[in-house]
Order: C-alpha cells, then structure tokens, then sequence
C-alpha cells in the first residue's frame, strides 16, 4: 500500500489502520469473517482499500452496510471480489413516513428494491433488518412487510420492536410524552415492547413481530422467495440458506437469547462456501 498519502516520511494514520486490519485479517485462523462494524462500507476510502488488500486471500465474510452504501458504483463489487457472501442491510421500515420523522436520510429516497437486486446480481445473500413499532405503524405494517421481503427474495430477515434505549434523545422524548411502560432493562432487548406505541397497542405489536417472524420462514414463503432468484444457483442458494434458519429455529432462538450464536454458524459458513459468489455467466 502507498504510505505517502499522510505525514511525510511514514504512514498516514489512514494508511496504517488499513495495514493494521490486513495484518489482523492474516492472523485469524480459519477462512470465514463476520465484521462486526456496523457500517463498514460507510468509509468509502477505507473499505476500498481494505478490500483490495483482501484480494486474493480465499477469505469468505459478511459485514454489515446501509442501501446508500450498496447504491454506490463499484464498492460493492470490490467487496465480492474480496469475498463479501452475505450483508445485513437495515432497511428499517416500509412506510417512508416513519423515515422521514427518524431522519434516516441514508435510506430516504433511495430505492430497497434496486439495492436487493443489486447485492444478488453481485451473488451476495441479504439479510434485511427491519423495526416495528415506528409511530407511523399500524397493525398492517407486519404483513406488509413480510410480503415485500418474500417478494424480493431476501434470504433472511431481523426483525425488532422499536426500542427506545436509556439516556437517548429518543428515550427521553417518550419519557416526557409518558409512553415508558417498563424500566426493567432485562426487557429492552428487541422483542419485547417497552414504550407505548401510536398505531396501535402495545399486544398487537408484541404478536404481530412474533407472526413476522413465523410468516417470513414458513416453508411456502421461502420457496416463494427462491423463486423469484434468477436462476438454479441462487435458487439453491436461498432454499439452502433460509432453510436452515427455519429448520433450526428453535435452536437460533436459545442462542440468541443465551448470545451465543456465533457457536451455531459453521452450517452456514459452509453454505457460503457452497453457494456464495457470482454466477459464471456463459
């Protein structure tokens, strides 16, 4: 790498956070990474740097980025061919009303559609991360959510309740409106519901996330997702990757809960490897 792009006479700092993270990457044992940096994409300079010192090191790994960061020309590809198989994307929420309030400006505007279709042209799996429970949700939010994510073919989804974590300007604004409900802090995790929502109440949030979650993974919307994929290849992809989520989904849930997933993920591992990648195209 070029080190002459900082202080003269050494490596910028820039330069050296790039080398120090090759220098990690070589260092840990196996093939498969799982970057934990929620926006790893989000420093174009960076990540573009990163992934061409990965190159060519046979690693197989999955970040986390934003549609803006998906959208951009080329980041994308240099990712895949630094071995990028799976990215979780936060699309957060179907109904733009509720954007807008956040001031999500990253996700304002921008297309879901065409950022799934890009990541799967790149041969990449999505997993899509959607929040219930936004002030602009009614109780027709779940199912429409559910079917615009089966009608993309995304190959799995997160799904959470809104909640507002303490000391935030977010919890302090529900604070003032009284919708905190509960302030036993075991309860603030995702899954359960701790403000009081606008759209409607508090149990019909709380099933409407646990129906997502079962409607998504039924067997009948996962084939239904493998079928809108382009071809035989993706379409194995996706039965192989959102199958496992289903067939094993009482033991994700008991490692989810005991924080433990990462010992679970060598099944998936192996169908990144099985299954990752672009399509050779004759």
């Amino acid at each position: 790498m070029d080190g002459n792009c900082g202080h003269e006479g050494g490596k910028s700092f820039y330069t050296q956070a790039v080398d120090d993270a090759l220098v990690e990457i070589e260092r840990l044992p196996g093939k498969h990474l799982y970057f934990l940096d929620d926006h790893l994409l989000g420093n174009r300079r960076f990540a573009e740097a990163l992934f061409d010192g990965m190159a060519g090191m046979g690693r197989l790994w999955q970040a986390a980025g934003t549609v803006k960061s998906v959208l951009q020309p080329d980041l994308l590809e240099r990712a895949v061919d630094a071995g990028l198989r799976s990215l979780f994307v936060g699309f957060e929420t179907v109904n733009s009303a509720n954007l807008a309030e956040r001031r999500k400006d990253q996700n304002i505007g921008k297309d879901y559609a065409a950022a799934v279709r890009r990541l799967h042209d790149a041969g990449v799996m999505v997993n899509a991360s959607f929040v219930f429970g936004l002030d602009h949700d009614g109780p027709d939010v779940f199912d429409r959510t559910v079917e615009w994510a089966v009608e993309q073919g995304i190959e799995t989804a997160t799904f959470h309740i809104m909640t507002p974590y303490p000391s935030t300007g977010l919890w302090k604004q529900m604070e003032a409106e009284d919708r905190i409900v509960h302030r036993d802090w075991d309860l603030y995790d995702t899954r359960h519901v701790v403000h009081r929502p606008k759209g409607m109440t508090s149990r019909q949030l709380e099933d409407g996330y646990w129906r997502a979650y079962r409607d998504f993974y039924r067997w009948s919307n996962i084939w239904r997702g493998a079928a809108v994929q382009p071809g035989t290849h993706e379409r194995l992809r996706h039965l192989a990757y959102a199958g496992g989520w289903k067939k094993f989904e009482p033991a994700w849930d008991a490692l989810i809960r005991s924080r433990n997933v990462v010992r679970a993920m060598p099944m998936l591992e192996r169908t990144l490897a099985a299954f990752g990648g672009r399509r050779a195209h004759g």
